[in-house]
């Protein structure tokens, strides 16, 4: 059971634009965005920044984005998060069911990342996720493959998804209805 129940129609007016503001055109909003507005200037002050973490303003291309998002949400055990993001994202981003199962389940030496970059974006996270930092091999790579922008919007988007995941996990937010779930994702080497 949720400890902050999500809000259920019908909503108050200005309620009700905050939600369809944070959801594409026609779609009905994620427990965790009618959760969220239970503290409506706490919502709208996120729209600002979680807009533009999924917007074509942020550096990172769409693909690397989900790959941090995805292992953000998977290390942090926030099955929420991560079941929405693979759901709506890792087939429009070109995710293999192996690189799926890896960003769960693996590490970045599996057999299914071919290029530096997939490996180095999945380090990072992991990184930030374990000690809070960079270290100065770390950065090396990374600042080899990704622009200056590149970096300080990889740093804010590991740190936003451990919000987000420590948010949904901490309220007990149910899952949403026919998305993955980890178990959904073999367990095992990944090819």
């Amino acid at each position: 059971m949720a400890r902050i129940d999500p809000l259920t129609p019908p909503y108050e007016p200005d309620v009700a634009e905050r939600l369809e503001s944070m959801m594409p055109p026609g779609a009905p909003p994620l427990l965790l965005f009618r959760t969220f507005v239970r503290n409506l200037p706490m919502a709208t002050a996120m729209g600002t920044w979680g807009g533009y973490e999924l917007s074509k303003r942020l550096s990172l291309s769409m693909r690397d984005r989900e790959v941090l998002i995805d292992r953000t949400c998977a290390r942090c055990a926030c099955e929420y998060e991560w079941g929405v993001h693979v759901a709506f994202f890792a087939d429009r981003v070109g995710l293999t069911g192996a690189q799926v199962t890896s960003l769960t389940h693996g590490d970045s030496t599996d057999p299914c990342w071919d290029e530096e970059r997939d490996r180095v974006l999945i380090d990072a996270a992991d990184a930030l996720h374990e000690t809070a930092g960079i270290d100065d091999a770390l950065w090396t790579r990374l600042a080899g493959v990704l622009s200056e922008p590149e970096l300080l919007d990889l740093l804010m988007l590991c740190g936003w998804y451990h919000a987000i995941s420590f948010t949904a996990n901490g309220i007990g937010l149910q899952l949403e209805d026919g998305v993955p779930r980890f178990a959904d994702v073999r367990q095992g080497p990944v090819a």
